[in-house]
Order: structure tokens, then C-alpha cells, then sequence
């Protein structure tokens, strides 16, 4: 099994989500986050006055997906969120070694579906 991040831009999460839909991934977290990358922000006026903001406002989503489907999910992923401009993300992929259904105390992919 694999951890899915991606930290994406807001506007595309809908297209993102029903994407990973498309292909079977059953559920996901999703958090507001801001940061900043190669944008390093940028300047916006507010009542007359000038001021910078450094960091962006972002969405982290989060998955767990079998290994049979993690490169279907990352191309899902680029394929959604893709703009073509500065500040359209990053993925990261981690290894789980254990997945526990707290309700039902199903392991591994049980625990997924």
C-alpha cells in the first residue's frame, strides 16, 4: 500500500477528486494549507495599500491506495490538477506498512474499501 500526497491548487480539487473517482479510489482527506514554492508569493493591494504575500493557499490531498493502482492515482492526479503554470503542485508517495479499519478492526487493504 501507498500514501498519496499531493498538494494541489484549490480550483482543481473537484476535478481531482472526481477523477481518483474514476478509477476507483473510495475515499480521501482533503486540508487547506497555504505555502509557497517557485511562486514566492506575490503582491496584492488591499484599500489602497501594497502588501506581500508569501504564502499561497493550497489543498493537500491525501490517499491510500493498493500498489496495483498508485500510478493510475499519480497520473489521475497530473493529468487533473495540471494548469501548465508556476504553482501547480507537487506528489508525494510514501510506503504504509499497516492499515487498521477502527470500526470493524479490518488490516491491510480490507481496511481500505
Amino acid at each position: 500500500m501507498k500514501k498519496i500526497e499531493a498538494i494541489i491548487k484549490p480550483f482543481k480539487l473537484d476535478d481531482v477528486r472526481e477523477g481518483l473517482s474514476s478509477i476507483g479510489v473510495s475515499g480521501l482527506t482533503m486540508t487547506e494549507v497555504k505555502g509557497f514554492g517557485r511562486q514566492k508569493g506575490h503582491q496584492e493591494l488591499y484599500r489602497g495599500a501594497e502588501y506581500q504575500v508569501d504564502f499561497l493557499p493550497k489543498i493537500k490531498i491525501e490517499i491510500v491506495v493498493t500498489d496495483d493502482i498508485v500510478d493510475r492515482a499519480i497520473e489521475t492526479i497530473t493529468e487533473m490538477a495540471k494548469t501548465g503554470k508556476i504553482g501547480d503542485g507537487k506528489i508525494f508517495v510514501y510506503n504504509v506498512e499497516r492499515a487498521i479499519r477502527i470500526r470493524t478492526a479490518e488490516e491491510g487493504e480490507d481496511a481500505l474499501s
